[in-house]
């Protein structure tokens, strides 16, 4: 199974009028390393997201079949581990060969390996922590004041009124952007590159980067929900599986029984490599099984989402064949 963070087209093309691939194309496909013509990929919508599952767009038979909007409650990342585990059961997969996930995926990776510990093999954690630090948290808080202050955000009811918190959402899309990349990326992407090659001393785009987090601004605008992003970076929050074992990561992981592989990036200070070798030293205190890597990038913690050398075949290493399984021609993923 591969975690996701905001959309289950993980890879290829689903449809004719796609306009790119999945957003790990560059690791799931045919010969890569997660190779599907060994394995059986899944991939999901999380209750509370906005791409299928159950969320704050869809309609609440409570209130005569409108939007939830702010009405759906929060959800913690051990709340959407429990309805993939019942997703499993619907699939009848009482085992996964492999749970991977990076960033908000690695943290759910990490909390199947926690109420789960039967029914996985293997676990990979990439670029993830085992919680927020409070400069994550204050990114997030002030992503989400973006959106709550917008007037179109109408207390959570845009969508009744046939509106959408459109600049708040660019905002707070602008500032997460800017976490996800590195100085040297932003460097070598625009440095001080000028969209018109001259200053036009004014207040209107002027830099190239300037011109790029609003693109990209515009279109998560355009593509994704208000309250869903609320909810999403509050389970970002409250993300900590050592609060259930007083405060101790190495309690928390005592009873794992999966073979690890954690991956941390140089340049990704969003989780930095110290927050992975937190869950790395838990797990080594455990004598439990763990493979370490902190990959060599400048991508910052975008740098999961490339096709790294090292990484891709670190990756493909760890998961391996599935000569020596005794079960179906290919093993769920």
């Amino acid at each position: 199974m591969v975690e996701t963070y905001g959309h289950h087209h993980a890879a290829g093309y689903h449809h004719e009028d796609d306009k790119k691939t999945g957003w790990w194309d560059a690791c799931i496909g045919p010969g890569k390393a997660i190779d599907t013509s060994k394995f059986f990929v899944v991939a999901l919508n999380n209750i509370g997201g906005c791409s299928g599952s159950t969320g704050p767009t869809s309609p609440n038979p409570e209130n005569e079949n409108r939007p939830y909007g702010p009405d759906f409650p929060l959800v913690t990342v051990r709340d959407w581990v429990k309805t993939q585990a019942l997703l499993s059961d619907r699939l009848g997969i009482d085992v996964w060969y492999s749970i991977i996930g990076g960033s908000l995926g690695g943290m759910q990776a990490l909390q199947w390996s926690v109420d789960y510990p039967d029914r996985l093999q293997k676990c990979v954690i990439i670029a993830s922590a085992p919680k927020l630090s409070a400069q994550n948290i204050a990114f997030n808080e002030v992503a989400r004041q973006s959106i709550l202050s917008d007037p179109d955000f109408h207390n959570g009811r845009y969508l009744e009124l046939d509106s959408y918190p459109k600049r708040g959402l660019i905002l707070a899309r602008m500032v997460g952007h800017i976490t996800y990349l590195s100085e040297e990326a932003m460097k070598q992407k625009f440095g001080r590159d000028l969209k018109s090659g001259k200053f036009m001393y004014g207040f209107d785009v002027e830099f190239q980067v300037e011109s790029y987090l609003r693109y990209q601004g515009e279109q998560f605008s355009r593509n994704f929900d208000a309250n869903t992003y609320l909810i999403m970076t509050k389970a970002l929050d409250y993300f900590d599986p050592s609060r259930e074992y007083e405060q101790s990561l190495t309690k928390a992981l005592s009873n794992t029984k999966c073979r690890f592989l954690v991956v941390s990036f140089t340049t990704d200070w969003r989780f930095s490599p110290e927050r992975s070798q937190e869950i790395v030293n838990a797990l080594i205190t455990n004598q439990k099984p763990v493979s370490y890597l902190d990959i060599d990038a400048e991508q910052g913690h975008d740098s999961f989402l490339f096709p790294i050398p090292l990484y891709v075949k670190s990756l493909r290493a760890f998961l391996g064949g599935i000569e020596h399984l005794h079960s179906t021609p290919k093993e769920a993923l």
